[in-house]
């Protein structure tokens, strides 16, 4: 990291009636942004509390220098910071750490009406549609080739759609868990429809015989574009 300095950016908000502090990152493209970036987050939390009004930081990233930019920001009080005093910053957490314990239950009860469904399988029950082991499956899940998703009490359930109309499982399996990441991932692609797939879900386009179209569809969204 290049060793901290003042940059024009600060000058320009000093004039602006904002106090910047004296610093500004720059990082090389190759390096730890995220941590960095965490730790600039963190870094604003507590300066803001302690001063009692806002504090940001802006984050540019520079293509031709191949570089980003941190630059905290030390805003003075305005009147709307009145909107969200100090003193309420607890009750605030509170309330935010209430809503985030609300939805994960929701997202947990979620995933038992999902496991519980009729179209999903017991690793026992769907060794036995293809005719072979549960630890078979069980090695066919860890390698991607079949959809397998944590049913967490109910251990790891297999929807019975993901074979094709020759009773196997769709050859794209193993390339959408490369690409999407995780067996959750891959479920919700699959019972989503997407405008790159006609609004068709990815299931449904599998069933058509249509997986080039589904893993490009499953590239795009891993690369952030919009359907």
């Amino acid at each position: 990291m290049a060793a901290p300095k003042r940059s024009n950016h600060s000058e320009a908000a000093a004039h602006a009636g904002v106090a910047a502090l004296s610093f500004t990152a720059k990082l090389p493209a190759q390096a730890d942004f995220k941590k960095v970036l965490l730790e600039r987050y963190q870094e604003a939390i507590a300066r803001s509390r302690k001063i009692g009004h806002r504090v940001s930081f802006r984050v540019e990233v520079d293509p031709a220098a191949g570089a980003q930019t941190i630059t905290p920001v030390e805003e003075q009080p305005g009147a709307e910071d009145n909107a969200f005093p100090v003193e309420e910053a607890g009750k605030l957490d509170a309330e935010l750490e209430a809503a985030l314990t609300a939805a994960r239950e929701r997202g947990r009860r979620r995933v038992a009406e999902i496991v519980a469904g009729e179209d999903m399988l017991s690793a026992d029950a769907f060794a036995t549609l293809l005719g072979t082991s549960r630890v078979t499956v069980n090695a066919k899940r860890q390698s991607g080739q079949v959809l397998g998703i944590d049913g967490a009490k109910r251990g790891f359930r297999f929807p019975v759609w993901q074979l094709d109309k020759d009773g196997r499982p769709f050859a794209v399996l193993p390339a959408l868990h490369a690409v999407l990441g995780n067996a959750w991932a891959v479920y919700r692609f699959l019972v989503s429809r997407h405008g790159a797939l006609d609004g068709r879900t990815a299931l449904q386009s599998l069933q058509q015989g249509d997986d080039a179209a589904v893993l490009a569809a499953a590239e795009g969204m891993a690369r952030g574009d919009f359907d």
